[in-house]
């Protein structure tokens, strides 16, 4: 999946959050090695010091570790993976209604509107 920025939000915010998805969603699983600084910065097509802030924050909440030179690895806490998906989710929701509310639909119509939508898959 393509490296996609917004300006709505600080490039490392977002990278933090993606790589938030890809641990909550298993593509790195408790314990495995996360790709060095480098590799994920040039994989971004952004700033090696971008990227470093970004696993720092992953780092401060918990959801990695490093481990000296060796490299970064995923945490094996299954409570701090939990907290980060329900982190995710919740920030989800609050987008979805935040828009739905500029364009003026409540909230039974935004159900409404997912279960008509959901229907069609």
């Amino acid at each position: 999946m393509a490296w996609d920025f917004n300006n709505t939000q600080a490039v490392y915010l977002q990278i933090s959050e993606r790589l938030r998805k890809d641990i909550v969603n298993g593509k790195y699983p408790p314990d495995s090695q996360i790709p060095s600084v480098r590799q994920l910065a040039f994989e971004a097509s952004v700033n090696p010091n971008t990227m470093q802030k970004a696993l720092s924050t992953l780092e401060s909440e918990g959801i990695i570790y490093s481990k000296g030179t060796i490299g970064r690895f995923v945490t094996s806490d299954k409570a701090i993976i939990e907290k980060a998906k329900e982190q995710l989710r919740a920030s989800f929701v609050k987008r979805i209604l935040s828009e739905a509310k500029s364009i003026d639909i409540n909230t039974d119509q935004l159900i409404e509107y997912i279960t008509k939508e959901e229907s069609k898959l």
